[in-house]
């Protein structure tokens, strides 16, 4: 297809008063105002032929991504025949949760091969699931730039989005992993922990509750109990699936910086010989997996945290905790990733968190709210800004007194920023199995 440029446009809209003129001026020369016209039409027609001819044109986009991590998205364009003008254009329309929007604009460069142009758009996923690319539009004008050639292609090409494991890759975990006593090859944990190991000849330094002294005393030399940590611990990571966790932190929503922290503190945990399972839910239970035993079998935690979707709704908490305290058979370590927007919303979640305690580890992890804290802190310059900042200021109490009635409960509290409470966790998670808290 040949469509005019805007610079026609631009040209045509500059011959309506030039007619005008002439018809005042000079009556007799009418005929010369069709001509221009005419020969405008010729020369958009030779431009737009001259553009050159579309000889093949793909897009490629990787299968899979991962959401908040960017997404490049690459289109080739064979074109033969072409003299001049400037480069390709092209506009690609997609499902909005690849990227904000729903479309992005491209500018193609040569690629280094004759006739062939390159452009890459890259995207920024902001949910999981799946989003599909639509469509597609291409247009390269001709050397005068009176015309440009375009066509429009539709597609059905699906991009699958995960949870971001990039905090899983980094370097500082796999280093943590390789030289940290949970590291990569399993090996007995000596020194700490509930489960007796065997007996040491006692050291300066050691903890000297932990002399033995029937055996010093039959030895005539003082010997000490080493400790194993309890290992295949079940560790549970459940997910408030509401909608407080759905509004957004720093452009993603809570429930997918709670789950790339969770599935990095549960890597951890596989490796440290733990068991592993994802509970999910918001008016019921929406998702509950097996427990995973070897971190050879991650991706199967990685594909059901996949599948948590968004509710715009309140969580049930009464049924979806009874539900997971009624499948759990001993005690186990419970993560539960939670967020509430005043006291009267959290009243049952506290009164069915402070039921798990009693036979559970308990720990309680939501994300600092810094939004919140800007607009306490801020300065009141007007009536309504005072007004803000005092709202504001009341609901950051009543978060906290929220929290302190977990922590009387006899919960462990994580409140981090979001981008903490992945280390945070993990930290906490060595702390209690070293106290071997759990089993």
């Amino acid at each position: 297809m040949i469509v005019p440029t805007a610079r026609t446009a631009t040209l045509a809209a500059l011959a309506a008063p030039l007619a005008l003129v002439v018809a005042a001026v000079a009556p007799g020369a009418w005929v010369l105002v069709p001509a221009a016209g005419v020969a405008l039409l010729v020369l958009v027609l030779l431009d737009g032929l001259a553009a050159g001819r579309l000889d093949d044109v793909r897009l490629i986009a990787p299968a899979d991504a991962e959401v908040g991590e960017p997404l490049e998205v690459t289109l080739l364009a064979d074109i033969s025949g072409r003299r001049g003008g400037s480069a390709p254009q092209a506009a690609l329309q997609f499902d909005p949760r690849l990227a904000e929007g729903g479309r992005a604009d491209v500018v193609l460069s040569p690629d280094g091969q004759a006739d062939t142009w390159r452009g890459t758009a890259t995207l920024q996923p902001n949910r999981r699931g799946t989003g599909a690319i639509e469509q597609f539009w291409l247009r390269w004008p001709g050397p005068m730039g009176l015309a440009s050639r375009q066509i429009t292609r539709s597609l059905s090409q699906h991009v699958r989005i995960w949870p971001d494991l990039s905090p899983v890759r980094s370097p500082a975990l796999q280093v943590f992993l390789r030289d940290a006593q949970f590291g990569l090859i399993a090996r007995r944990i000596r020194g700490e922990g509930s489960q007796f190991e065997s007996l040491a000849e006692y050291e300066p330094g050691m903890d000297r509750r932990r002399i033995d002294w029937k055996t010093s005393a039959r030895q005539t030399r003082l010997f000490a109990r080493e400790f194993e940590s309890e290992r295949n611990n079940p560790i549970i990571f459940a997910f408030d699936c509401g909608q407080a966790m759905c509004e957004p932190i720093d452009g993603l929503p809570r429930i997918d910086r709670a789950v790339s922290a969770a599935l990095t503190a549960a890597y951890v945990a596989l490796k440290g010989g733990d068991r592993v399972s994802l509970f999910g839910f918001a008016r019921k239970v929406e998702l509950s997996t097996p427990f995973v035993t070897d971190a050879r079998a991650f991706h199967r935690l990685q594909s059901a945290a996949a599948g948590l979707d968004y509710h715009a709704q309140e969580p049930n908490f009464t049924l979806a905790l009874a539900t997971l305290a009624a499948r759990l058979e001993r005690r186990s370590m419970i993560v539960l990733f939670s967020d509430f927007s005043d006291p009267t919303s959290a009243e049952l979640m506290i009164e069915s968190v402070g039921r798990l305690v009693q036979r559970h580890v308990v720990l309680f992890v939501t994300m600092e709210d810094s939004e919140l804290d800007a607009m306490a802190a801020a300065d009141p310059e007007d009536l309504g800004k005072l007004a803000v900042a005092v709202t504001a200021d009341t609901l950051s109490r009543q978060r906290a007194l929220v929290l302190q009635r977990l922590r009387q409960l006899g919960v462990d509290v994580i409140e981090a920023p979001w981008d903490r409470i992945g280390y945070r966790l993990i930290d906490r998670y060595l702390d209690i199995k070293r106290a071997g808290s759990i089993g």
